[in-house]
């Protein structure tokens, strides 16, 4: 059995964590919370998740600027991102993959396309 995978949801709409942590720990994942950016900083230094499921509109920081925090710190630019965002605009997209996104989806997305995204990344994928 491999190490469980860590998978940090950082997002400040409850209902969208709520539904996220279920569809991850369903998963077999282990999974931690934050509601802003500015935690979602101090807990991927803390906890060296595997994966942020890193939502852009959160208050203290964008996840935008949580990307470029992680991606610009060697020590931390390994961890893998997945943006997660309401706006489908091509501008925004196109500027989380420039700051080092590993993967992006919009806002409401298939619980399935997620899932298989996050194990993508993971490298999990049979």
């Amino acid at each position: 059995m491999t190490d469980t995978k860590k998978i940090l949801i950082a997002d400040d709409e409850p209902n969208i964590v709520i539904s996220l942590e279920f569809l991850m720990k369903r998963e077999g994942f282990a999974v931690s919370i934050a509601v802003d950016g500015e935690e979602a900083i101090d807990k991927i230094r803390s906890e060296s998740p595997d994966l942020v499921l890193l939502d852009v509109m959160m208050p203290k920081k964008s996840g935008f600027e949580v990307c470029q925090e992680v991606k610009g710190d060697p020590s931390l630019a390994a961890t893998r991102i997945l943006m997660l965002t309401a706006k489908g605009r091509d501008t925004e997209m196109a500027k989380g993959l420039a700051l080092g996104a590993d993967a992006y989806m919009t806002k409401p997305f298939s619980t399935k396309d997620l899932v298989e995204q996050v194990r993508q990344l993971l490298g999990l994928t049979a």
